[in-house]
């Protein structure tokens, strides 16, 4: 699924929620914390129950501050934003910040860009992945974009765990070439 199909997704999605519809609203939920749960579990591993309790502090958030999206902007933008500023909050509350020397300002710089440069890197990642075969595609989305376990990835494509980590090492090493990365 390319960002722009989810992108376009999500906001009919949104659209509709605001218009009362409340099975869009649900699947909108569905589909937001199944993107939180991705980027939080690339940031805090082995941590499930904190990425868990974010994910819901952070669609709380969503439901919360939703009069705040400016339709002129990606909503995945908007949504992650919140979810690097909950990120933040939690390594605060968590004393992790002080802990590890760290300002909000470092934080920040340690979750990531502006939501417009993380639209536009996955835009630029979209055109490379591109070149791949949809197989090597779909395995890199799940595993190492979406966070998902090679068991998973197997069994939602149909494919043996050790297809998934060929297609996954081939996939990789294509993307390295393609970005004339020394492996």
């Amino acid at each position: 699924m390319t960002l722009e199909t989810i992108e376009f997704e999500l906001w009919t999605l949104f659209e509709q929620s605001q218009q009362g519809d409340k099975q869009a609203y649900k699947q909108l939920l569905q589909r937001m914390s199944t993107l939180i749960r991705a980027y939080l579990r690339r940031r805090l591993t082995r941590q499930e129950a904190d990425v868990e309790d974010l994910v819901q502090e952070v669609l709380l958030a969503v439901h919360t501050k939703r009069h705040t999206y400016d339709v002129s902007q990606p909503i995945t933008a908007w949504m992650h934003a919140i979810t690097r500023y909950k990120l933040i909050d939690f390594w605060r509350r968590a004393g992790r910040l002080s802990e590890h020397g760290l300002s909000d300002e470092g934080a920040t710089a340690l979750v990531g860009e502006s939501s417009i440069e993380v639209f536009e890197a996955r835009k630029d990642l979209e055109q490379v992945m591109s070149q791949l075969s949809q197989a090597q595609q779909q395995v890199i989305t799940l595993v190492k974009l979406q966070g998902e376990s090679v068991a998973y990835a197997a069994q939602h494509l149909g494919m043996t765990e050790s297809a998934v980590k060929v297609h996954t090492h081939r996939g990789l090493r294509k993307l390295a070439s393609l970005l004339g990365v020394k492996l």
